[in-house]
């Protein structure tokens, strides 16, 4: 059942607070984003994931991932209006404690396209993100914001793997999954894990708009592996994920 979006935003923080994730289907998600600014952009903002670029950095696992990405920055809540501006492009760096298969190494990845990046839709999508994180963390000055488009591609014989590092934390503090599109594929569930590997939850987002949203500092995350229905098909899994992580400097 759809709940109104006023509500829903309170509970989204209260179970982040309780549980370490919470869940907004899509259309309760919908309604907080259309309320937060405007979507009318979203299609072509989802046509851009079939120009994504390889990530070449998974080449010795497999070829079935395609991503692109960028760093914006964003004053507190308190601060300069709340902004929210992108910056240089940069890599994205994970150590060792968070990513065992490609932790400690700088990854330079294809930059999300400037239309994109400006989009109306990724714009709205920042802003729920900042005004949902920043609620949680009031006193943050500044935040680093990255942001990744990802596709999973599936073969036959070859299912693809959201999360090749595994269950794993992404060293910051909240992330937002939120599904894109699914393109004649089974699986890719995600799961949520307490620090002992105890399973805490697991859905499977579905549809446009399903959501996930994590507080990285107390659960692990994951997703099984996605498969072809039909394998004779293009199959994919498009998500976008957003990441906060505090930042005095604000970079």
């Amino acid at each position: 059942m759809t709940i109104a979006a006023p509500e829903y935003l309170p509970k989204l923080h209260d179970d982040l607070e309780r549980e370490g994730f919470a869940l907004a289907p899509a259309s309760s998600m919908r309604n907080c984003l259309q309320l937060t600014g405007a979507l009318d952009d979203w299609p072509a903002f989802a046509d851009s994931w079939n120009n994504l670029a390889p990530d070449t950095y998974l080449v010795a696992h497999g070829r079935y991932r395609r991503r692109r990405h960028a760093v914006y920055t964003a004053a507190g809540s308190q601060g300069q209006g709340g902004s929210i501006v992108r910056a240089a492009h940069q890599p994205h760096f994970q150590s060792r404690d968070y990513n065992r298969l490609q932790g400690d190494i700088e990854r330079w990845f294809e930059p999300i396209e400037p239309a994109i990046g400006n989009s109306a839709s990724i714009s709205t999508v920042l802003r729920f993100c900042h005004r949902l994180f920043g609620g949680m963390m009031p006193d943050v000055d500044a935040w680093r914001v990255e942001v990744h488009q990802f596709r999973i591609e599936a073969r036959a014989g070859e299912p693809g793997q959201p999360t090749p590092e595994g269950v794993h934390r992404d060293g910051v503090d909240y992330v937002l999954v939120l599904m894109i599109r699914r393109t004649n594929i089974a699986q890719g569930t995600t799961t949520i894990h307490a620090r002992d590997g105890d399973l805490l939850g697991s859905f499977t987002l579905a549809d446009p708009f399903d959501a996930a949203l994590v507080d990285d500092a107390r659960v692990f995350h994951g997703v099984t592996a996605v498969e072809a229905i039909d394998a004779t098909k293009p199959a994919h899994r498009d998500v976008l994920v957003v990441t906060f992580k505090r930042s005095a400097q604000g970079s």
